[in-house]
């Protein structure tokens, strides 16, 4: 197939690199035309996935439209808050035929859509046959060195899942295909408010048990909300749920548990955030994961504390206490 991924990140690289692996003909779009001339003569992403190879076949450009012509399927893999911006600049002439898929994992703020809500909002001709995602517990350090890894690819046609399925699939990444779009985005984004509960309880020094109490009891919070909004049970306790919130809580790979870890280590987050250079998508997340607990009237505890550590200035040490002294419930 001929295939673009559109955002040179340590994630679109990774898949690029996949993805030549699997045979087919890749392009890879960097926005900053310098830093994509920089990829294509050094043939390495030194800022987002060092050490890693970037075979001489991939194309690398900085043209949107150069990489969105004639191309079997694109791989949109730019932060989620900046995706509607390149989702709009791009002609829908050009990609009618096309399937595309979302490997962001974020909400987007204003209009609390997922990713595949957002590119049907913004091509309205496209069916929804043409859209999918990609999530997973997958970190780029570690598929760009092939170690095994399991992912899920969803749409809500079954066969555009089977084909996304069959595009990624390797020896090394292994890909199950799914129907359910939104419970796979919902598990994605959600799980990384959540993990950065799980560093905010790293850095403060707390331990295993209050660990595995904020992952187990933050699945539950992700699939109250992805119920009332029409996702499926069995999603949330699959690879875009459970396996996904296990690697991001506990990886120190993890953008969003760093952000948690540091906070909790007494850090402000206008601090964290200028001392990195990837995106933590959790912490745009966390506005929008409480805004639709509000707007659905589910109840979201974890998400709400971190949301008060994270803009409100709240003590960790409070939160985590606040949330150990509710009232008692069910589980």
């Amino acid at each position: 197939m001929k295939v673009s991924v559109l955002g040179a990140g340590g994630w679109g690289t990774t898949l690029a690199v996949l993805l030549h692996y699997n045979g087919h003909n890749v392009t890879l779009w960097e926005y900053k035309k310098s830093y994509a001339k920089e990829l294509s003569k050094k043939r390495e992403n030194k800022i987002y996935l060092p050490k890693v190879f970037i075979p001489e076949e991939i194309k690398i450009t900085s043209d949107l439209e150069e990489s969105t012509i004639d191309k079997n399927f694109i791989v949109l893999a730019v932060p989620s808050q900046f995706l509607r911006k390149v989702i709009e600049k791009i002609d829908y002439h050009s990609i009618k035929d096309t399937i595309l898929v979302s490997v962001s994992k974020g909400i987007e703020k204003e209009t609390l859509m997922t990713m595949s809500q957002m590119i049907k909002d913004v091509h309205h001709r496209l069916s929804k046959e043409q859209i999918g995602v990609l999530s997973g517990p997958s970190h780029a350090e570690e598929v760009s060195k092939r170690i095994p890894t399991a992912v899920v690819a969803a749409s809500i046609e079954k066969e555009t899942s089977k084909t996304i399925q069959a595009v990624f699939i390797n020896s090394y990444f292994r890909v199950y295909s799914s129907t359910d779009i939104l419970g796979v985005e919902l598990g994605g984004a959600f799980k990384n408010v959540i993990a950065i509960g799980a560093g905010i309880i790293d850095g403060a020094g707390f331990g295993d048990n209050t660990k595995a109490a904020i992952m187990t009891r933050g699945v539950a919070e992700i699939s109250r909300l992805g119920l009332v909004m029409g996702a499926r049970p069995e999603t949330f306790a699959g690879l875009s749920g459970m396996g996904d919130l296990i690697v991001t809580c506990m990886s120190k790979h993890s953008r969003n548990r760093y952000v948690g870890e540091q906070i909790g280590k007494g850090m402000k987050l206008k601090e964290v955030l200028k001392s990195m250079e990837m995106v933590a998508e959790g912490v745009e997340t966390t506005k929008s994961v409480n805004q639709l607990a509000e707007k659905f009237k589910v109840e979201t505890p974890i998400a709400n504390e971190v949301y008060q550590i994270l803009f409100e200035n709240k003590d960790p040490i409070r939160a985590t206490t606040d949330l150990m002294t509710r009232d008692m419930k069910f589980e």
